[in-house]
Formats: C-alpha cells, sequence, structure tokens
C-alpha cells in the first residue's frame, strides 16, 4: 500500500497524484486539494519528533516514512496515500484550536491516530486482531499518549480533544475510550492514571 521504512518522519516536497484519503478527523475531505499542500511549520514538527521519540522503541526496525504537510483545505487531519509516498496532513487552523484549547499532547495525539492507521498495517496484530481500523489506530494512538508523560490534567485534556474530533468512520465514545486504553496500558501506561483522567474529559 505504501513503502515500508525505517524511518517516521520525513519532509517530501509535495506533487500531484491521485490520492487515497485513508482517515481524516472532521468532514470535508472531499474539498482536500493536494496541490496546496505545503512545508509544515516548526512547530508542527516540533510535536513529529516527539511522536517519533515516543513511537520509534516501539515499531523499530519497521518504522513507515510518513511525509508532513499543512493544508489549508484539509479536513483537520488526515493520513492520505499517493502512489509514492503516505504522508500527514493538517490543516494549520485546526492544529492552533486543538493547541490553544488542549495542549500540546492534544496535537500529538491526533498525529498519533493518523500514524496509527500506518503501524496497524504493519503491525496488525499488536493490539488484537479484532475491531475496525479506527480502533486499531486510536489504540497506537494511546500508546503514543503513554509515552509522553502528560500530567493527570494534561491527559484529561487530551482526551477530551481526541473525543471532540472522530473521523466518519469512527464508533461511539465509549468503544473509542477501550482502545485508548488499551493502547495506553499495552505501552507502560498507568491504568488508574488514564480511569481518573477519563473521568473527568470534559
Amino acid at each position: 500500500m505504501w513503502n515500508k521504512r525505517y524511518l517516521l518522519w520525513a519532509l517530501l516536497l509535495p506533487f500531484n497524484a491521485n490520492a487515497e484519503i485513508v482517515c481524516a478527523l472532521g468532514s470535508g475531505a472531499a474539498s482536500y486539494k493536494i496541490s496546496e499542500d505545503q512545508r509544515p511549520t516548526g512547530d508542527a514538527m516540533e510535536m513529529a519528533r516527539r511522536l517519533n521519540t515516543a513511537l520509534t522503541p516501539i515499531c523499530s526496525p519497521k518504522c513507515p516514512q510518513i511525509a508532513v504537510f499543512r493544508n489549508s483545505t484539509a479536513a483537520n487531519a488526515m493520513l492520505v496515500v499517493t502512489p509514492d509516498q503516505a504522508k500527514f496532513v493538517y490543516a494549520p487552523q485546526f492544529f492552533q484550536t486543538v493547541y490553544d484549547n488542549y495542549g500540546e499532547g492534544a496535537v500529538i495525539a491526533m498525529i498519533a491516530h493518523e500514524f496509527g492507521h500506518a503501524l496497524d498495517d504493519i503491525y496488525p496484530g499488536r493490539f488484537g486482531r479484532g475491531g475496525t481500523p479506527e480502533l486499531r489506530a486510536d489504540a497506537w494512538a494511546g500508546c503514543a499518549i503513554s509515552k509522553l508523560d502528560l500530567s493527570p490534567t494534561g491527559l484529561a485534556e487530551t482526551l477530551t480533544a481526541v473525543s471532540k474530533y472522530p473521523s466518519p468512520a469512527h464508533p461511539g465514545w465509549p468503544l473509542r475510550l477501550v482502545a485508548l486504553r488499551l493502547g495506553f496500558t499495552q505501552c507502560g501506561g498507568d491504568g488508574a492514571k488514564f480511569d481518573s483522567a477519563a473521568g473527568k474529559h470534559r
């Protein structure tokens, strides 16, 4: 489906090609214009690097290469596959809103969910083979969140943000919460801390 490389993130120049949208955390994916892809901001790349640090020990040596772009026509945050690459595309206004309301951990969680789709393609049984692709991507996001060492408040805010921006294919929040907790605890996170944060998310 996409080239499986050993680097998580690569900054590649955009080009016009047929694109398959694997997942979008919002509606309006049909309005995405690949020709408007641009280089990501420094802040976005820094958050991608934090995710890279969190996930590399888990996915190595088969971490997929994913390009990062910003595009105001993107449906919030998207994983897009073209014939030559997989890429994470975000709407800068979406990232700013999430950051302002829920903090950096929430933005990283959005990236992690999209990246989770790529990881699920490589490691389909990491969190069990049941559930939908969206739930398995949520489990990968939960895994990444566990490695961020967020404060209890930061974790609650992150879960709130994740709950507010599902993809059109996502099931209800209770099932998503189970998947997030599964990934969180299987990657070393404290289940009691997760449960406390889940009870406080607004």
